[in-house]
């Protein structure tokens, strides 16, 4: 595993040593970060994205997880999609500490095309920081390998560090 530094350093993540920063080839917004891999079809999106929802509470947490899944959905115009499991704790009124996880899979047309039909193994895991109105959302996207994937997740999310607060507006 490596540390990669995301937002020039604001962030960091531990993933697998030589993942690709898209951005050297395409065009990525600026509250976003991918990698991907260079022998497999796995990304690795970290996102800074408006809070949905408020407080960290276990409630607000399963309920902006599942939210920022429908929204990948919605955006992989995802034809079906189905939660398999959320873990989410308590934050109480503070920064939540652990982040909200999930894993599920949509049903998506590979390049556009209905005959072309994917199911892809999603896996989320949301970073609220309600002093900036934030979710930091991780999400790891796997078409054929849902054991690597979900390895490559649980390291990354558990080890998703906020490094600078500066980065995000007040």
């Amino acid at each position: 595993m490596t540390t990669y530094d995301l937002f020039g350093g604001a962030v960091t993540v531990a993933a697998p040593a030589g993942l690709i920063d898209a951005s050297n080839f395409r065009q990525v917004p600026d509250t976003q970060e991918v990698l991907l891999s260079p022998d497999s079809d796995i990304s690795l999106i970290v996102e800074i994205l408006q809070q949905v929802g408020e407080g960290a509470t276990q409630a607000a947490l399963d309920a902006a997880v599942r939210y920022h899944f429908d929204s990948l959905a919605h955006d992989n115009d995802a034809k079906q999609s189905h939660i398999d499991w959320v873990e989410a704790q308590d934050g109480g009124d503070g920064e939540s500490t652990h982040p909200a996880l999930l894993g599920g899979t949509q049903r998506v047309c590979k390049f556009g095309k209905e005959a072309l039909e994917d199911t892809v193994y999603v896996w989320v895991a949301v970073v609220r920081v309600p002093s900036k109105g934030i979710d930091v959302v991780l999400s790891v996207n796997s078409p054929n390998a849902p054991r690597d994937g979900d390895a490559i997740f649980r390291t990354a999310a558990k080890s998703l560090r906020i490094i600078d607060y500066g980065l995000f507006a007040a």
